[in-house]
């Protein structure tokens, strides 16, 4: 029987959610909404669904850095080029920079801060 240290987790279901639900924004408004709109209902719409759940989950750094990647290509798409130093520049123009890594670990100290605070049986016990 073979013993894994570490549990793994795979990110592929939650890139594949994120990235049908950008592509259901990009139906509904296309090409003709501005750069804005497209990325604030991006923003508020489709990361929540790429991060879900994630919180209460210890990632590694290639993991973050998947999560990472599937915004940059959200970007490239949106913004039709391939060079991640414009794509740099444009995430910090829009202030979206980092979007995933920091986003989650702020999730995460808000998870961890009511996890510990929690009244429940099993949380105080594995706490």
């Amino acid at each position: 029987m073979v013993q894994s240290r570490h549990f793994r987790c795979t990110m592929h279901k939650h890139k594949k959610s994120f990235f049908r639900s950008v592509n259901a924004i990009f139906g509904k408004v296309g090409r003709t909404a501005p750069w804005e709109v497209t990325l604030q209902l991006v923003l508020s719409k489709c990361i929540p669904v790429l991060l879900f759940g994630l919180e209460s989950m210890h990632l590694s750094n290639s993991d973050m850095k998947s999560l990472d990647f599937s915004f940059n290509r959200l970007l490239m798409k949106l913004f039709k080029t391939t060079n991640i130093s414009i794509i740099n520049d444009c995430r910090l123009y829009f202030g979206t920079n980092p979007p995933c890594s920091e986003l989650l670990l702020k999730r995460r100290e808000k998870f961890l801060v009511a996890y510990n605070s929690s009244d429940n049986f099993l949380c105080k016990m594995y706490a």
